[in-house]
């Protein structure tokens, strides 16, 4: 078993056509001879010897959810297009500071609509990278199948509401199947997600499909804990509330002990 510590310092009409589409992208994605992303096609997979049970004596999962299942479609940008929408958004920063009765001209607010887009870009700069770009080959044949667990990942986000940030930590787990993902993948794969526009319930569940279709391991867990300031800065104004999801897949979900060990080792 491993265990990594981290340092310790859908919305907007985004829905597949139809349902039919999305089964039909299931259909695709739970098809056995389909390979693990960074897997060559030449190369075998890895079969399971003990008479269809792993060594950890658990069903063995054929095939977790994909990331490709969500009902969410990947949104991805260029640095070019990131860049050549800078003069918008400083003009709509510019118009927001007269709304609310500023004086862009001022000193301290000459730079302000340029400073806060360039800020804004680097909040949402997910958009710029996708999965087989974050993983980089970094998939690696091993013969293992205990648990591999990297807590307390420090995340920043926006919430697509209201624009405010929430922040908090993530511990990831996963139960390999024949194949391994170097660390430091998992937590850029939360950075992805997580600097985007997001709902914690959406960003969870996606960084436990990204892992799924990385790796095809026999279980993935996810649990995200976070402060929004949507609830501490306006609305109710609670400062000590915290906001807890779990995203558990394949053996995590079907196998309580599995879950519990996991969830025991992530609390630390």
């Amino acid at each position: 078993m491993s265990i990594v510590n981290g340092p310790n310092p859908d919305s907007d009409e985004t829905f597949l056509d139809d349902v039919a589409s999305l089964k039909s992208r299931v259909r695709a994605h739970t098809d056995p001879g389909r390979k693990p992303l960074g897997q060559d096609d030449n190369t075998e997979e890895s079969q399971d010897g003990g008479g269809g049970r792993t060594r950890r004596g658990r069903p063995p999962l054929t095939r977790v959810q994909s990331s490709r299942d969500i009902d969410i479609v990947e949104r991805t940008r260029s640095v070019d297009e990131m860049n050549r929408a800078l003069p918008d958004m400083e003009a709509a920063y510019h118009t927001i500071l007269s709304s609310v009765g500023e004086e862009p001209g001022r000193q301290g607010l000459l730079k302000t609509p340029s400073r806060a887009a360039k800020a804004l870009m680097f909040f949402t700069k997910g958009y710029q990278e996708d999965l087989q770009g974050i993983l980089n080959d970094a998939v690696f044949d091993e013969d293992t199948d205990e648990m591999v667990i990297v807590r307390d990942i420090e995340m920043f986000s926006m919430c697509e509401h209201h624009l405010v940030p929430f922040t908090g930590k993530i511990s990831v787990g996963y139960l390999p199947n024949k194949k391994v993902l170097g660390l430091s993948k998992i937590a850029r794969i939360v950075e992805m997600y997580s600097r985007r526009l997001q709902v914690q319930e959406r960003l969870t569940k996606q960084i436990a499909l990204a892992l799924s279709e990385a790796i095809q391991p026999a279980g993935v867990a996810v649990v995200c804990e976070a402060t929004h300031m949507c609830m501490v800065m306006r609305g109710v104004q609670k400062l000590n509330s915290k906001t807890v999801t779990s995203c558990m897949l394949g053996v995590f979900r079907e196998d309580p002990k599995t879950r519990e060990e996991f969830l025991t080792l992530a609390r630390g």
